[in-house]
């Protein structure tokens, strides 16, 4: 089986479970994930997680996230991007750049977003666009989000195109629409293209066609990235020879148990490895007890 992560380039027409489908007959196994959807029309960066790697999904889609975006201003839809039936439509020819720039810069930081009926957010144990798509609309509570950094690339009104970095559980169509509806003339997304996921960036990312190239001249691991090596911001430790049973087990272990370590912060995090230098997993450090104790395993004692 294979283990770790994949940087994919998603191509429009695709959804995630698409990739992920084709993927799995594409390496051969069945035990694949991906980290974060993208809609059917938007393109780029999807990391999939192989094998034991798929305990990663959850961490990586709490990372925060790059995309680059046009928002046509001057239309509404049903679906807040222009895929949807048109709801109203209104001129902009007396929207200034100036105007723009100031109420687009002005979502930068927290604000309270409320995810759009068209999402896969569940409600009363069904997915909203279920319900939007049988004509019904239930409240939706708004969730605070974080818009970190926007970038004002181009604006030809009625189109602004633009860079967001932001935190997870944002709806890019939703902020075009909040920026349209803040401008008092609408607006709705009209292109979405994801650059960066966490560590994962597009100029890094391969399209299916490639990985099956690859997987056919023996590279794929040329393109693999290690489970290890997403944790590489937290310090490595080796466990002594003779104390490696505790942590295949995922027990806790001492300090003295394990090879001369940097000194620790008060629940620092770092990567655990026995005395052949394998990957065990992440373990959090007790400063008091001088003791490591286990936060994500990912050692297979079958292997």
């Amino acid at each position: 089986m294979i283990h770790g992560v994949l940087n994919v380039y998603k191509e429009k027409g695709y959804t995630s479970h698409d990739v992920v489908a084709k993927l799995r007959g594409i390496v051969g196994q069945k035990k694949i994930g991906h980290t974060g959807t993208l809609d059917p029309d938007a393109t780029g960066v999807l990391p999939v997680c192989l094998g034991k790697a798929t305990k990663l999904c959850d961490m990586l889609t709490d990372k925060d996230k790059t995309y680059e975006t046009v928002l046509l201003l001057g239309q509404v839809t049903d679906t807040q991007d222009t895929g949807g039936e048109v709801l109203e439509t209104k001129n902009t020819d007396a929207l200034t750049e100036e105007q723009v720039r100031e109420v687009i810069c002005g979502f930068v930081g927290r604000y309270e977003q409320i995810p759009p009926m068209y999402s896969a957010l569940k409600v009363n144990g069904k997915k909203l666009y279920e319900l939007a798509r049988q004509g019904i609309e239930v409240e939706r509570k708004a969730r605070p989000v974080q818009i970190h950094e926007i970038c004002i690339k181009e604006i030809n009104l009625p189109r602004v195109k633009m860079e967001v970095t932001c935190s997870k559980g944002t709806y890019i169509r939703t902020l075009c629409h909040d920026i349209g509806q803040k401008l008092q003339c609408g607006g709705c997304m009209e292109e979405l293209v994801r650059t960066r996921v966490s560590r994962f960036r597009i100029e890094e990312s391969f399209r299916l066609e490639q990985i099956i190239r690859l997987r056919d001249e023996g590279k794929l691991d040329n393109i693999l990235v290690p489970i290890d090596e997403m944790f590489l911001q937290y310090k490595k430790v080796n466990v002594k020879e003779k104390y490696v049973l505790l942590v295949y087990n995922g027990n806790p272990f001492f300090k003295n148990q394990a090879e001369e370590t940097d000194d620790l912060a008060e629940e620092e995090f770092v990567r655990v490895y026995d005395n052949q230098n394998r990957f065990i997993g992440v373990y959090g450090y007790n400063k008091e007890k001088k003791m490591f104790k286990l936060i994500k395993m990912f050692f297979d004692k079958g292997e």
